[in-house]
């Protein structure tokens, strides 16, 4: 039989600051991080509002190792995000690594540790970008590519480019934590992190590590990305006066689009056996994962058909691996973007596997508080759904009104029995990623 596979630390990093706490205490609240961005001037498009982490949240510097400190130069806020919530899972794990203690023995041999973390499209800064380009500008003010080609690119910084591959997430969390196992990286937008917490389960099952850190970050404050998602019509359109707080609206008949987020979140997965050995505490079991890939008909968007079958599937098959039906589902996060197109979708996917259990089960939604985090958006999802297994507690949900479909209306905290939490996302390009978590 296959190791089982159980979650022992939880790191994340969202516009509530570093860290799980933070970021669920802002959930049971019902305080939402959406906010008129700062990072760069919005007044330019029509669409004002983000889930920003601010820049004084906390400092690169500070959650690496001393020695490590030369390469944060050579670290994009994406890659930031990552090795931020990474450090943060594994001292919620209880490991000792090469990072958090230098002298000691590790908790597991650096062989025995893997690592997989999404990533998604990482856009270059505009500032640093365009500084080199300025020195191929012609004199009527456009860019000369051939003077570019030949020597404008060699005014960008030395090692430019290693600061936006996309690998570069996993690249420093593994060198950081000297983590030596099978490594990977999965850019696949939203699904990103489902779909590498199914990889780092694969790698333990077959007896390839003992413990990974896995999850996904994206950092789309940036106005080249910025740009990307809105020619793509994901986001909501706003004004600039309104209550940024309540715009986005998952589920809702009046749904107008989402928000970006920066942000993501890296868990601490263990073979059952080896956790037990060194004493932790498991948070929840990964007890049943699936992807699929869904048909995405517009070209501009890339959003699913709302009758395309592989959301559906991809739950049906994550249930069918952790050995349950419709009836053991105690609550839902789903992606719950806002996006009308991708939320009917989501809502036929629910109606389909559970049936008349669709409108009783509660959804935990999540981008009303963080915005869309993009790569690191299921990953925090993750890391909610076992945060919300951990405490017994069902957590705030904000603006959606009216839905007679589906438990998604807004409410309250609320303690709640969890036994198996699924975890779904969607995504931009068609990936489906669901995941079942189970109370240890």
């Amino acid at each position: 039989m296959p190791r089982r596979v159980v979650i022992t630390g939880i790191g994340a990093t969202s516009a509530f600051g570093l860290g799980i706490d933070p970021l669920w205490s802002a959930l049971t609240e019902g305080r939402s991080g959406i906010r008129r961005i700062e990072r760069f001037d919005p007044s330019g498009f029509n669409c004002h509002f983000a889930g920003e982490l601010l820049p004084d949240a906390f400092k690169i510097r500070d959650v690496v190792p001393k020695s490590y400190r030369k390469a944060t130069k050579v670290m994009c806020r994406d890659i930031e995000l990552a090795v931020a919530a990474a450090d943060a899972a594994v001292r919620d794990a209880g490991l000792t690594t090469k990072a958090t203690d230098p002298d000691a023995e590790p908790t597991y041999p650096p062989g025995r540790m893997g690592c997989q973390i999404g990533a998604g499209l990482i856009a270059a800064d505009v500032d640093e970008l365009t500084a080199a380009l300025v020195s191929s500008r012609r004199d009527d003010g456009t860019v000369d590519l051939a003077d570019w080609g030949a020597s404008g690119m060699q005014n960008l910084t030395p090692l430019w480019l290693l600061k936006y591959l996309p690998n570069m997430l996993a690249c420093h969390v593994t060198i950081i934590h000297d983590a030596q196992g099978p490594s990977n990286t999965i850019t696949c937008t939203e699904a990103s992190g489902g779909l590498s917490l199914g990889e780092s389960v694969r790698v333990i099952a077959r007896g390839g590590a003992d413990v990974c850190m896995t999850g996904g970050a994206e950092f789309k404050i940036n106005p080249m990305a910025f740009f990307r998602q809105n020619c793509a019509n994901r986001l909501a359109q706003t004004t600039g006066e309104e209550d940024p707080t309540t715009i986005v609206r998952p589920f809702s008949a009046d749904a107008r689009g989402t928000l970006l987020g920066e942000g993501g979140g890296v868990l601490i997965v263990e073979a059952l056996e080896t956790a037990q050995q060194r004493g932790a505490t498991p948070i929840a079991e990964v007890a049943g994962c699936a992807s699929t890939q869904s048909q995405c008909a517009n070209s501009i968007s890339y959003d699913i058909e709302p009758d395309d079958p592989g959301l559906g599937d991809a739950i049906e098959l994550a249930m069918q691996q952790a050995r349950i039906g419709p009836e053991d589902v105690d609550a839902i996060v789903p992606f719950g973007s806002g996006m009308p197109t991708t939320d009917r979708a989501e809502t036929a996917a629910i109606q389909r596997v559970f049936g008349s259990r669709a409108k009783d089960i509660p959804l935990i939604t999540t981008v009303p508080f963080t915005g869309n985090c993009n790569a690191g958006n299921n990953a925090l999802a993750l890391c909610i759904g076992a945060k919300a297994i951990r405490t017994q507690t069902l957590p705030a949900r904000l603006n959606t009104t009216g839905v007679e479909t589906l438990n998604a209306n807004a409410c309250d905290a609320q303690p709640a029995k969890l036994e198996h939490v699924l975890v779904f996302s969607s995504s931009q390009g068609g990936q489906n990623s669901a995941v079942v978590l189970k109370k240890s």
